[in-house]
């Protein structure tokens, strides 16, 4: 069974603002240094990252399961220094051969996706020995009583929030499918209420 009309229809709207707050734009900014060359982008969503890639990135493969996402992205994707093309649609069954990207990246994303281990193991067989992964996702908070919230809060933002989870550990996640961690740095976004804003910045190498 498919998704229902408010996941198609409105939902995509809704992530289109939250997503698109001006809160988020410095963050974007640092997590997409280092990027270069063809990347992958799980959950392109509409596209807020366009305006935060390097000069480096020569070509973006997007990932995106929302026709209506898609469609509100558009003229940010026109306005892209590299070219970006809607290339799969499930973050879990990437249609690519092994060792094609040169970097990927995700930006509330993981939160979301069903199979999160499958994902991850997926975007590990894609990149290239060594490439960067670049990563800016809420998740489990650092502090038991925020954590409490959460859980209590988590049936409720999955939904109506299309799936998203408040207690993933992601770079924990990504760590145990066999990434070298990096970077990162866990910090509750300003003007955001903890439980939702417990967020990681950070980055990790294929190997």
């Amino acid at each position: 069974m498919g998704p229902g009309f408010y996941d198609r229809h409105f939902l995509p709207h809704l992530v289109n603002v939250t997503c698109g707050s001006s809160l988020t734009m410095p963050l974007r900014n640092r997590v997409c240094v280092g990027l270069h060359g063809h990347v992958v982008e799980l959950g392109f969503g509409s596209g807020h990252n366009v305006g935060a890639y390097p000069d480096a990135v020569t070509e973006v493969s997007a990932v995106e399961p929302s026709d209506a996402a898609w469609r509100l992205g558009a003229d940010r994707i026109a306005s892209s220094s590299a070219p970006v093309i809607r290339a799969g649609l499930d973050g879990q069954s990437l249609p690519f051969a092994d060792n094609t990207f040169d970097a990927a990246l995700s930006t509330f994303t993981m939160c979301t996706i069903p199979d999160l281990p499958a994902a991850i193991a997926e975007l590990r067989r894609v990149l290239k020995a060594g490439a960067p992964v670049r990563f800016l996702e809420h998740g489990r908070a650092p502090d038991e009583s925020v954590r409490r919230w959460q859980h209590r809060l988590e049936p409720m933002q999955r939904r109506i929030a299309g799936g998203c989870h408040l207690t993933r550990d992601i770079p924990a996640a990504i760590a145990d499918a066999g990434f070298e961690i990096t970077d990162l740095d866990r910090f509750y976004q300003p003007g955001t209420p903890k439980f939702f804003g417990a967020l990681s910045l950070g980055g990790a190498r294929a190997t």
